[in-house]
């Protein structure tokens, strides 16, 4: 029953998603529609999370039936301290999603209305602990842009079917006790609806669920708390936050760490953070390059690394002369290719890693045969005993790419020279033009890796000094045999069907030469 109640509150939440997107449909496109969506979606649920802490807050002390939401703006200054401390913003009761959206169709004014309480909220945190968390985050929803109408009253109208839609979401008041994570997952729809249909520029969002919880049950396996968790290139953050559904968000001790270079996909990031009830204080996401620019340098090394990075991009490499000497790049004594970044990522989340830590990176293919500096690094990752194991991924996993894809694994403390190579090709099924991996395959693919043992056409533990023989290869394909699933040929049975058919043959041409004769006769 309890499965069901979920699915249908799941459902009803991605029909209203979608009235939503039909409502915006011909103004707002593509990226900017989930944009408006989602911040506006965060609005509410600040508002609501700042309103059930007050009023929950007012009750304990005796006032029963408080409603911050009726509160003036003058008597509510008073808790604005106390709440900056406690949630990292505050936000007066008139500037509240629900009394905002009350008044929104009879409000002339409403995009300034929202703008005023967009920077509200941003500034309340000015000064405080909270204020890199906050700063900027509304940036991306222009209330006056021309995609919403090329008036004002146009506009309001478009402001008001969006606030409108997103309060009818059945999230409500009490919505820490749904039985599903209501905004976290109207979040995750809403991602996966926008890079299913935007292709690769979707892809670069979004991470499939299936794959994030695989990458992080590798990192977190014999383990069920870790100091902290990180991704060099977090995007939407969607693979951090598996570690709060898997592990728990209070046995991710120091918090989530992360680092985006877009600033769009950068807001979105801490927006997804607050949406899945991560507090200011237990999340740290930079802006910036990683491969140039990496933040959380002082940091103490983190025990959990995950990470898609994008795929082969350019990058500064040889034409910065200060990288070669970079604590992260230099012990490798060569930078990968400009032209492909991907062995930036790995060298980099090696050297953010703890000693007792495991990394799981998803990878180009390219990357585990390429000749030249590739090589090279490949050669100092194996000299070195860091590559733990090697996942061979079925195609086609990830929107915006058919291409299939690999994970490596890193680890700094193990306990032999040897690589685990798994085969996971066929770990999938097609759902629509996608692959997906299921619960079984995900299982599978964990067994094999917790086990460590060989296993006919899908896992072979290989000795370094075989890779070193093999030029350091690292595709699975070198290690791993694939199952010959051709059909067997009966050589014997084959020739007696031959000979049998050459007979059948001299009997018709004895046959056709007696009628030809009878003709001519």
């Amino acid at each position: 029953m309890a499965d069901n109640k979920k699915e249908q509150e799941r459902a009803e939440l991605h029909r209203v998603i979608w009235n939503i997107a039909n409502d915006l449909r011909g103004s707002v496109d593509g990226w900017d529609f989930k944009q408006y969506v989602l911040g506006m979606l965060f609005y509410r649920y600040i508002s609501e999370n700042l309103t059930a802490y007050l009023n929950e807050s007012m009750e304990a002390y005796g006032e029963t039936g408080f409603d911050y939401t009726q509160m003036s703006d003058a008597d509510a200054e008073a808790a604005r301290t106390s709440m900056v401390n406690d949630k990292g913003f505050f936000i007066l009761p008139s500037e509240l999603f629900a009394n905002v959206c009350r008044n929104a169709a009879n409000n002339d004014n409403l995009n300034e209305t929202l703008e005023q309480a967009f920077r509200h909220i941003e500034q309340s945190a000015i000064g405080s602990e909270s204020e890199d968390n906050f700063k900027g985050l509304f940036d991306d929803i222009d209330v006056n842009s021309a995609k919403l109408g090329t008036t004002v009253a146009k506009r309001n109208e478009k402001l008001v079917k969006l606030l409108h839609g997103v309060q009818s979401m059945n999230l409500g008041s009490d919505y820490q006790n749904n039985t599903i994570d209501a905004f976290g997952d109207a979040y995750e729809f809403l991602m996966g609806m926008y890079a299913s249909n935007a292709g690769k520029s979707g892809g670069e969002y979004y991470t499939p669920q299936e794959v994030s919880e695989l990458l992080a049950r590798i990192a977190t396996v014999g383990k069920t708390t870790v100091n902290k968790v990180y991704d060099p290139a977090c995007g939407s953050g969607s693979l951090l936050l598996k570690f709060a559904k898997i592990l728990g968000t209070d046995n991710v001790r120091n918090g989530f760490f992360g680092q985006e270079i877009n600033i769009t996909t950068y807001n979105l990031c801490r927006i997804n953070m607050f949406l899945h009830d991560v507090g200011y204080d237990k999340f740290d996401i930079a802006l910036g390059d990683t491969l140039t620019e990496p933040q959380h340098w002082d940091d103490e090394p983190f025990e959990a690394i995950v990470s898609n990075p994008p795929y082969s991009i350019k990058w500064a490499g040889e034409g910065n002369t200060l990288l070669i000497n970079d604590p992260r790049y230099a012990p490798a004594g060569v930078l990968a290719p400009k032209s492909k970044a991907d062995l930036a990522f790995i060298m980099h989340a090696l050297s953010w890693l703890a000693t007792d830590g495991t990394a799981a990176i998803v990878c180009f293919p390219g990357v585990m045969y390429r000749g030249g500096k590739e090589g090279k690094i490949r050669k100092y990752l194996i000299d070195n005993n860091y590559v733990d194991c090697v996942i061979q991924l079925p195609d086609n996993l990830f929107f915006g790419t058919t291409i299939a894809t690999c994970i490596m694994v890193l680890k700094k403390s193990k306990k032999d020279n040897t690589v685990l190579f798994i085969d996971a090709s066929a770990e999938c099924v097609k759902v629509t033009n996608s692959n997906k991996l299921t619960e079984a395959n995900t299982a599978k693919i964990l067994a094999a890796f917790t086990e460590r043992q060989d296993v006919a056409h899908f896992a072979r533990v290989v000795r370094s000094s075989e890779i070193e023989e093999q030029d350091y290869n690292l595709s699975v394909s070198t290690y791993v045999e694939q199952e010959d699933t051709r059909e067997q040929i009966d050589i014997t049975k084959l020739n007696e069907e031959i000979a049998a058919i050459v007979a059948r043959q001299q009997v018709l041409r004895a046959e056709i030469d007696k009628i030809v004769a009878e003709i001519e006769g």
